[in-house]
């Protein structure tokens, strides 16, 4: 059993807010009920979240959020309905959650990329496969100096600063200039998908 069911698993009356103590919402069948649901499923939204956000660590963090909202929630899930579609909708608001508490950081992507990306990660493992090889191929692409500046800048060893000073543009050009690049992706990535889906 993973670190987010454990936590979830070890809940008791005692870690529950004392206006939940109702039978007709914490009841032990149903705690029963969703530990079977999450741990079915657990991993597909573990990945899901892994592709919304930069690394591991975050995903695992994000992951266990997820894991109490579901709990939290799980009396408004009606028996029988598409756990794994409700688990990725609460994923989704967790993840939009993170990434606005880390704005500033230069490793999350924008808010509407996310949003594209979600969409996209919750049909199907192999549209994914199809994304990262889009991605990939456009990648290729690219003039090898943007692209080496592109990668570079997701890279812990870079400051923006740097980057941007290197590439003989202000830090607020450089930004500019990023967003730009990663739209062109988005576009290209749309383009090679639509191209696979055809052939």
């Amino acid at each position: 059993m993973s670190h987010a069911a454990r936590q979830v698993a070890q809940s008791t009356s005692a870690d529950v807010d004392p206006a939940l103590l109702d039978r007709s919402v914490f009841d032990p069948a149903r705690h029963a009920l969703f530990l079977r649901a999450f741990t079915t499923h657990e991993a597909a939204v573990r990945a899901y979240v892994r592709r919304l956000v930069p690394s591991r660590a975050d995903a695992d963090d994000v992951t266990q959020e997820v894991a109490v909202v579901l709990w939290a929630k799980f009396h408004q899930f009606r028996e029988g309905g598409d756990f794994r579609a409700w688990a990725f909708g609460i994923a989704r608001y967790e993840v939009l959650s993170w990434l606005r508490d880390r704005g500033r950081d230069r490793m999350v992507l924008d808010t509407d990329v996310v949003e594209l990306l979600a969409d996209d990660s919750a049909i199907s493992p192999r549209q994914l496969d199809q994304q990262r090889a889009a991605l990939e191929s456009c990648l290729e692409k690219m003039d090898p100096l943007q692209k080496s500046l592109l990668l570079r800048s997701y890279s812990s060893e870079h400051t923006i600063a740097e980057l941007a000073k290197a590439s003989g543009r202000s830090t607020g050009g450089f930004y500019q200039w990023l967003y730009r690049m990663r739209r062109l992706l988005l576009e290209c990535i749309g383009r090679e998908v639509a191209g696979s889906r055809c052939s």
